[in-house]
């Protein structure tokens, strides 16, 4: 699991063995059972969480209303970026929907090395640039796509959430009511 968790990272930027090495000092695995948390509202995100098995759904509170912003299934990265980087209690919440197996990959770590090592530091500018570009296309979508283009989106680009998800977290990730997705559907 550790070496294709590395070979994930070297594909984002080619890393020397002692880099991994020194990458390893600042790794971590757990096992989280379904519907369970790895990250809480009010704790700081202190590490970037990679999903080796499983699916998560990153959500906030709004009005009271649970807000669905995100899903990572399997080989993907999630964190709370506005946590991460300030270091501030975080309004983000990953919850598993699935038992999973999570890799953290330590803050601390990551800026310690950064210092010093280029090929880190290269390899956290990749990860956060496709972070960053994931983001705006997000908001490009519910800015700029009707609600069925954006459910049409979702089935060709990550089927497996209509397959994983309740339907109510599919109609808060794309910004719409269940009855508005339920029609959706009949449509499509």
């Amino acid at each position: 699991m550790i070496p294709e968790y590395l070979e994930v990272l070297n594909n984002i930027n080619p890393l020397s063995k002692s880099s991994r090495a020194e990458l390893l000092k600042h790794i971590t695995v757990k096992k989280i059972a379904k519907n369970n948390f790895i990250l809480n509202h009010g704790e700081v995100c202190k590490h970037v969480y990679y999903i080796n098995k499983g699916f998560v759904r990153i959500f906030y509170y709004k009005n009271g209303k649970e807000i669905t912003e995100w899903f990572s299934g399997e080989k993907s990265f999630c964190f709370s970026i506005t946590s991460y980087f300030e270091q501030t209690p975080s309004d983000l919440i990953i919850e598993t929907l699935e038992d999973s197996e999570i890799i953290l990959l330590s803050k601390e770590g990551l800026s310690s090395l950064c210092r010093s090592n280029l090929e880190v530091a290269n390899l956290i500018i990749g990860f956060f640039t496709g972070s960053l570009i994931g983001s705006q296309k997000r908001m490009e979508s519910l800015q700029f796509e009707t609600a069925k283009q954006r459910y049409s989106h979702l089935l060709c680009e990550e089927p497996q959430i209509v397959n994983k998800v309740p339907l109510k977290y599919i109609a808060s990730f794309l910004g719409i009511t269940q009855e508005t997705l339920s029609r959706i559907r009949t449509q499509i």
